[in-house]
């Protein structure tokens, strides 16, 4: 029953993204130069922000290079503090709710970045990222979203919602976020524990089960989308859904 979760969460369809089959592999909107209509001017200021993070969003995870290997290291330290990891390939990482017993094959779809959002989150926002690995708030479903797994899976929503692999956005959303970058270079990670907290509180208001995880992404892709778009919001941290977290 636990792959039928994985491989129905693995299929979520966010926008023009698609998440296909186990290994959570992806059908991307590739950056393109000849697609200059419907884009929005920048300053030099946030045409260097989208510079620097489409550099992270273009670097793959490497479970050879070392830097990485600390990386995913210190992810187990901050889920499980209290339990020691046996190796970076182990059966202890379906606890986290990897597909496998190896996280490298999961994260092709959100390549680095995405284990960087993860970092964010614990280490920013530690009761919070807690309180939704162990699912320890509301009324859960028998069947609850893998915790990695859908992780994974809001980074890449974050990068097609926000165009962020276009050359100048084409949509006000992606448009809008860039002067929150401009003003604070960890807003795409600020915004993804937002998100995440977002999610979840979506799921539990829909009651949610696995089968429902299309819809929840979508739902909590279309509120995020209005409260971006809120005139009086001059940073992340005055997004209503901001105030979901917990420190």
């Amino acid at each position: 029953m636990f792959a039928a979760i994985l491989n129905c969460i693995a299929e979520v369809v966010v926008g023009s993204a698609a998440w296909l089959g186990r290994g959570l592999s992806c059908v991307c909107v590739q950056r393109r130069d000849s697609d200059a209509s419907n884009t929005f001017d920048l300053t030099l200021a946030q045409e260097e922000c989208l510079q620097r993070i489409q550099r992270r969003i273009d670097v793959p995870y490497d479970s050879s290079i070392i830097e990485h290997q600390d990386a995913l290291r210190a992810l187990w330290n901050a889920a499980f503090p209290e339990e020691e990891l046996h190796g970076l390939i182990s059966e202890q990482w379906k606890e986290m709710g990897w597909q496998g017993k190896d996280p490298s094959t999961d994260f092709r779809g959100g390549g680095f970045i995405s284990l960087e959002n993860f970092l964010f989150f614990a280490r920013n926002f530690p009761k919070s990222f807690q309180d939704l690995l162990r699912k320890q708030e509301g009324d859960r479903s028998v069947w609850e979203y893998p915790f990695a797994v859908a992780g994974v899976n809001i980074t890449y929503m974050l990068i097609q919602m926000l165009d962020l692999e276009a050359v100048k956005p084409r949509n006000l959303v992606g448009a809008t976020f860039l002067k929150f970058l401009a003003e604070n270079e960890s807003a795409f990670d600020l915004l993804y524990c937002i998100t995440f907290k977002l999610m979840d509180h979506q799921w539990l208001s829909m009651h949610a089960s696995y089968m429902d995880f299309n819809a929840v992404m979508k739902e909590t892709r279309r509120q995020l989308e209005k409260e971006l778009l809120v005139e009086d919001i001059a940073q992340l941290e005055d997004l209503p859904s901001y105030k979901l977290l917990s420190r």
